[in-house]
Order: structure tokens, then C-alpha cells, then sequence
């Protein structure tokens, strides 16, 4: 008995020893942290989505108060988010043009070939790694849904086997491009309107083959736009969205219809009275 009670005593005594040493250590390196990354914290979305290229808010916080992020890092946060920010730093917020979320393909079930049916692990990632990946155009979107796992705001959903993004509730974090095994996703200015939605580098007559809509570096779209904001890269055209100014006269020549020009209005297609009656 008494073995035990010297033991129990013996441990008692040693954590202690123990717990005065770690609380003295702990005085002797504390660290102060600046409290307004503990109040930027607190007006961060919390998303922890990595969209400002940092491992969460709380470290996006720390940078912003180090002065190695803008008050506007954050894209989940929006302005709003920015404004406060600015007031606890005591700088002006400025402005962060809005960004959204692109896919840069539109071939899908409906365009794009396929060299062979896939039965495997239904990723993007797994898809992309077995035989030059099932698709016939390299850069066709696999349509798996790897981003669509990957949107903590319910942004992206694939739709005909094409990731189409939401830009009503798309934040910019960059989690469903991260997440893209092809590249085919990047961010563009919100306001943006007319684009190229094809990332091929094939030659024409490759590409022809691979996708009934598919980019075929023809040029014409370069020839017509007014502003010079159309280049052709490897058989593939881009646009310069500094320089467009989403007049969209690029799309009326496209010989494919590939160009998107979102501004355009809808034709409803008139029904005959064949049809009528």
C-alpha cells in the first residue's frame, strides 16, 4: 500500500516540477501576437478555402499584418470584407476587380470524341492517368466533377459532361482550377463577356477530328477583332481581356461557334404555321 501511495506521490511531485518548467518556458518565449490578426480573423469569411494562396484565414490574416498580402487577398470576402479589413489596418481599402471562375472547354457529350469508354474510378485525376485519358481532344474536360468536389460554394456542376461554372455564386478561391487535372479552368474578370472556350493545341485537322467545335487557329477572329485583342498561339486563340472591350464581332465569324458572346440576345426561332396548327 504504501508502494503505491510513494509511487502516486513520486508522479504527483514530478508533473509538478513538469508544469512549472513548461509555464516558466512559456513566459520566457511568448510570443506577442498583434491582436489585429485576431480581429481581421474575425471578419475573414472563414471559408479556409486557400483562394488567396495562403493555408487558411487565419493565415491570410498574419500576411496582411506582416504587409506580404493586399487588404483585398481575400476573394471570398468582397468588398465589404476589404472595407473592414482596410479600417482595422487604418489604410484605404481600394478596389479588387471582381473575378470569376472559367472553363475553358465546351465540348462535352455533345461535341467532343472519345477514343474509349471509361469504366474506371470516376475522377478527373484517375481518368487523366490512364491511356492519354479517354477523350480524343487532349484538353477536353474529362467531366468527373474533380472541381465540382472541390467548390465549397456550390459553384460548378458539370452539365453534358462539361464543367459549367456559376458565376452568381462562384467566389474566385481557385479550388475547382487547382483541382483540374487538365488546366482547363482559370480566373477572369467578372464583367468579362465574350470568350474562347477551347484550350487545344492541336492542328486544325487534329482538331477537327477530336471535337465538332474545337478551336482551329483560322485566324479570322483575330482579323476582325477592332481592339487587337485576339492572338493565335499554336493553332489556339486567346483573348487579352485588358484589351477586349466584349463587342463580341469576334463570335459573328467564328467558322466553329465557339466564341460565347454572353451579351448577345437570344433569337427565338419563329414557328411555322405548319407548326402552330
Amino acid at each position: 500500500m504504501m508502494n503505491i501511495i510513494y509511487a502516486v506521490a513520486v508522479l504527483g511531485i514530478l508533473g509538478g516540477v513538469f508544469g512549472a518548467v513548461l509555464a516558466f518556458a512559456a513566459k520566457i518565449f511568448y510570443v506577442e501576437q498583434d491582436e489585429r490578426i485576431d480581429q481581421i480573423v474575425a471578419v475573414l469569411p472563414g471559408a479556409n478555402c486557400g483562394g488567396c494562396g495562403y493555408a487558411g484565414c487565419s493565415n491570410c490574416a498574419s500576411e496582411i499584418v506582416a504587409g506580404n498580402a493586399k487588404i483585398t487577398a481575400c476573394p471570398v470576402g468582397g468588398a465589404e470584407c476589404h472595407a473592414k479589413i482596410a479600417e482595422i489596418m487604418g489604410v484605404e481599402a481600394g478596389s479588387a476587380e471582381k473575378m470569376v471562375a472559367h472553363v475553358y472547354c465546351c465540348g462535352g457529350d455533345k461535341n467532343a470524341k472519345k477514343k474509349y469508354n471509361y469504366d474506371g474510378l470516376k475522377t478527373c485525376d484517375a481518368a487523366n492517368k490512364v491511356a492519354g485519358t479517354p477523350m480524343a481532344c487532349p484538353s477536353a474536360c474529362l467531366g468527373y466533377g474533380s472541381c465540382v468536389a472541390a467548390c465549397k460554394f456550390d459553384a460548378i456542376h458539370v452539365v453534358d459532361g462539361v464543367a459549367v461554372v456559376d458565376t452568381d455564386k462562384c467566389v474566385a478561391c481557385g479550388a475547382c482550377a487547382a483541382a483540374c487535372p487538365k488546366g482547363l479552368i482559370d480566373m477572369v474578370p467578372a464583367k468579362q463577356m465574350v470568350f474562347i472556350k477551347c484550350n487545344n493545341t492541336q492542328k486544325g485537322t487534329d482538331t477537327r477530328t477530336a471535337c465538332d467545335i474545337g478551336c482551329i487557329g483560322c485566324t479570322l477572329c483575330a482579323k476582325k477583332c477592332p481592339k487587337e485583342a485576339i492572338t493565335i498561339t499554336n493553332f489556339l486563340a486567346k483573348i487579352d481581356y485588358s484589351k477586349c472591350v466584349n463587342c463580341g464581332l469576334c463570335a459573328t465569324v467564328c467558322p466553329r461557334k465557339l466564341i460565347v458572346n454572353l451579351r448577345a440576345p437570344k433569337i427565338e426561332t419563329p414557328v411555322s404555321e405548319e407548326v402552330k396548327a
